[in-house]
């Protein structure tokens, strides 16, 4: 079993993959304004593959608790120069982290790899078709509006999984396609993200791969009571916990700190030592 992006393919069990961030917008969280700059935006995906990042993943649109929307031309215009580029001139498949299935499409057009979607086929009523087209892997992130929970919470994030799958499959995706994010974050405190994280094995039952993003985020933030750009060793930390409840994708900012830490995470948990 592996995750198949056109010509990459990526074998699971063994290895923990790595996937870049790199937010093209002026308002993210903790980078927002960094790589506005198409030639910046390049240089930087370069130097993260560089740096032994299996995946790119770039986002237009920030999500940030109180973000400002984007259209979908504003966020085509910020993410497809980038794309046209990336896609000829790195070697590591190019995820694009959008919810529009218009600025789906057209980046699938250019030769993006992958889908990365924060409300799980749930938002766009055209994602899953598109996705299904272009025969590409989906990230299907858990995401509420509310961080009310009537139910078990990690019992809430499985059905809502569990519909989006269906959602994916009878538009066409192909269950080999489908990847799975708790959304850590998103509709979510940070009690319960913790929560959430202490229980992935959980949603590892469900037979998909687990994709999780906690890069520098506020939950780290209130523990260690740190800005976003100093919160690399809390990150570290959540991406072993993650690794140890059977994470096959981490999702960060700071490659060459996470790649270290992995690599003795896999000798050590999934048996990957070359040494």
């Amino acid at each position: 079993m592996g995750i198949r992006c056109r010509d990459y393919n990526f074998p699971l069990g063994k290895k923990t993959y790595i996937m870049g961030i790199l937010n093209v917008t002026p308002d993210s969280f903790s980078d927002g304004g960094d790589y506005i700059n198409v030639e910046d935006a390049i240089d930087h995906a370069k130097e993260m593959v560089l740096n032994q990042a299996d995946f790119i993943d770039i986002g237009g649109e920030s999500t940030r608790p109180g973000h400002t929307k984007v259209s979908s031309e504003e966020e085509l215009k910020r993410v497809l120069p980038i794309v046209k580029k990336l896609v000829k001139e790195v070697n590591a498949p190019i995820s694009v982290d959008t919810y529009k299935a218009s600025v789906a499409e057209e980046v699938l057009k250019v030769g993006a790899h992958m889908i990365n979607d924060i409300w799980g086929l749930q938002k766009d009523p055209n994602m899953a078709k598109i996705v299904a087209k272009y025969n590409v892997p989906i990230v299907i992130m858990h995401n509420q509006d509310t961080t009310e929970y009537k139910k078990d919470i990690i019992e809430e994030i499985c059905s809502f999984f569990e519909k989006s799958i269906h959602i994916g499959t009878q538009a066409g995706i192909k269950e080999e396609n489908i990847i799975l994010d708790p959304g850590i974050g998103f509709g979510k405190t940070s009690e319960q993200n913790i929560h959430v994280i202490s229980r992935l094995d959980e949603i590892k039952n469900m037979g998909y791969p687990i994709l999780l993003g906690t890069s520098r985020k506020s939950m780290i933030g209130k523990i260690l009571d740190l800005p976003p750009k100093e919160r690399v060793e809390g990150t570290i930390a959540t991406s072993v916990i993650g690794i140890m409840k059977g994470v096959d994708i981490l999702r960060v900012h700071d490659i060459v700190e996470n790649i270290r830490a992995v690599k003795v995470a896999d000798a050590i948990i999934k048996g990957d030592y070359h040494g």
